[in-house]
């Protein structure tokens, strides 16, 4: 299978001696040390919401993060500004690199993040390198999107939704050993008190609907769909709204919703205290 080009994604590389300290001192997950593999991260704000997200991988002796192109310039612009006087260089590799997607793995690629879903490699190269990569995505979204991968800038935008909203909790996308980074109070409560009552779902039969649209669910909103790909997305919803799942409307048709195989959470859960 041909590597697909993964065009909304801006990329990002951290090197001197302070790169990976920074990066794990700021971001929620694991930030690899080796290459090889690929784990999730996201940038919060003190108040716990994703303003960007992506993954990080380790080469050439450097940090290597990428994220949605809609954020990229606020992420920039952030991470230079926790840079403050330590020794790392922040490389923005928007004219001269590309991200991309394999299901093969190939030289160089790093397994598409770690934990419970395997999707298949992250691919990084020189724009130069990638005239023969496919560029029509849509296999790629929907091959996340049946392992119930939200992406921000497909299926959220930014300062929206919590880590835990995305299942990063369960994902491998925070690091809960790890010392502080911005908003891990948010998160470390979330845990704690059980309060996480939006996640993931999958939701398939969509007719027409276009991204953003609500789901009702017994008359009430219970979310929105992200990105549409062959009559299926993803969406972030209520649980607790979630009592009958046959219920469920999208522009007044009935849509099917699943969970994705890695959750742990039901639907009519009440996600414990009120947020």
């Amino acid at each position: 299978m041909a590597t697909i080009l993964r065009a909304d994604r801006a990329l990002f590389r951290f090197s001197g001696a302070d790169a990976h300290k920074l990066v794990n001192d700021v971001v929620t997950g694991h930030v690899p040390d080796k290459e090889g593999e690929a784990a999730s991260w996201a940038l919060l704000s003190p108040q716990g919401k994703i303003l960007a997200e992506g993954l990080a991988v380790w080469r050439e002796d450097a940090v290597w993060l990428d994220t949605h192109l809609s954020v990229a310039d606020d992420f920039f612009k952030r991470m230079r500004m926790y840079r403050l006087r330590a020794k790392v260089e922040i490389d923005d590799l928007r004219a001269t690199h590309r991200v991309g997607f394999s299901r093969e793995d190939l030289p160089g690629a790093a397994r598409d993040r770690l934990g419970p879903v395997q999707l298949g490699w992250q691919v990084i190269a020189l724009l130069e390198d990638t005239a023969d990569w496919v560029e029509d995505d849509s296999a790629y979204h929907a091959i996340r999107i049946a392992n119930g991968i939200l992406h921000q800038g497909n299926d959220f935008p930014a300062n929206d939704a919590f880590a835990h909203d995305i299942g990063l909790d369960i994902l491998d996308g925070i690091d809960f050993v790890k010392g502080c980074y911005v908003g891990q109070e948010v998160v470390s409560r979330m845990k704690h008190r059980g309060t996480a009552r939006r996640r993931p779902v999958i939701v398939s039969g969509i007719e027409t609907a276009a991204a953003g649209s609500p789901i009702e669910a017994g008359g009430r909103d219970a979310g929105n769909i992200g990105q549409v790909v062959d009559g299926k997305a993803l969406a972030i919803l209520r649980l607790d709204r979630i009592t009958d799942i046959e219920a469920a409307r999208v522009d007044g048709k009935p849509v099917r919703l699943a969970l994705p195989d890695w959750a742990n959470y039901r639907f009519g859960e009440a996600g414990g205290e009120a947020e």
